[in-house]
């Protein structure tokens, strides 16, 4: 058994729960200690292992990582996201509008705004505000390994939903204020430009093409690392914020899964703009938006 990798799915699962460390060491019977431990890959005991499952009602096999993750809160999510993403080194992304390993500082700012404002509403406050932390620390954490090992990436970003983000800015299904709104405006159009400028410069190892047209049907990742690649697939925009729910993230090492999502995402990158042709269809998308920008 990898114990390192049991202890990575130990602590997404336990975001997932929305149980607190201290009453799953409780429920246990170790000590909260112990059970950090385990998370960060000390030696455990199948029964202890069969046991952490019937707390966080899940199968054991989720714990040794076989077989299909599910997630139904976008906090574990990201927690579990970033750990693949930690031994990740080769990334595939196929639709959506934004490539967040490479987003520009703006994008990054105008998210922290927004999700903490959106966690400033009344009810659990202290709880909401810590989601929000944890979520940005991730967010911190992603980009942060991205510039550190420089795994290669190839995105393939959705027409649509470049107009949507231009339309109606970062993090466009939370409540936030006027003020923060149109900041999140501005940081899209600077997330287009940024986008624009990446696709023809093509830097080492990274491609960003272009689907034209529909949106694809659904949006996924592919992270193949040295032993083994998984399958992502979420309904949570990347954007949405650490407290939105209402749908299931899925992540799965499936040898078939990764084998039909590549082939798919290769066949999108075929027919994909790329290059000079890109940035300039993506820069008239952003001469498009600008006017009514204005008229906002």
């Amino acid at each position: 058994m990898r114990f390192a990798d049991i202890g990575q799915q130990l602590r997404a699962y336990r975001l997932e729960s929305g149980l607190r460390a201290e009453e799953i060491a409780a429920r246990l019977g170790v000590s909260r200690a112990a059970l950090y431990r385990y998370e960060k890959g000390e030696v455990i005991k199948l029964d202890t292992i069969r046991r952490l499952a019937e707390l966080l009602k899940i199968s054991p096999l989720s714990l040794l990582g076989i077989g299909i993750d599910y997630f139904s809160r976008p906090l574990a999510f990201l927690e579990r996201l970033r750990q693949l993403e930690e031994e990740a080194e080769q990334v595939l992304l196929f639709g959506g509008a934004v490539c967040f390993q490479v987003a520009s500082d703006a994008y990054e700012a105008a998210l922290g705004e927004a999700w903490t404002e959106a966690g400033e509403v009344p009810g659990d406050l202290v709880q909401s505000r810590t989601q929000a932390e944890q979520a940005l620390s991730i967010v911190t954490i992603r980009r942060r390994l991205y510039q550190q090992r420089r795994p290669s990436i190839i995105a393939i970003l959705s027409e649509g939903a470049l107009r949507r983000l231009l339309q109606d800015g970062v993090a466009p299904g939370l409540a936030t204020s006027d003020r923060a709104r149109a900041r999140c405006r501005a940081a899209a159009a600077t997330e287009v430009e940024n986008i624009a400028s990446l696709m023809e410069a093509v830097p080492i190892g990274l491609q960003i093409g272009l689907k034209e047209g529909a949106d694809p049907v659904g949006n996924f990742m592919v992270l193949r690392g040295r032993d083994r690649a998984h399958v992502v697939t979420s309904p949570f925009p990347p954007d949405s914020g650490p407290a939105v729910g209402g749908g299931v993230a899925t992540i799965t090492a499936a040898e078939e899964a990764v084998g039909l999502h590549q082939r798919v995402a290769e066949a999108a990158w075929r027919d994909a703009l790329k290059g000079t042709a890109a940035a300039a269809r993506v820069r008239a998308l952003l001469r498009e938006a600008a006017p009514a920008e204005a008229a906002a």
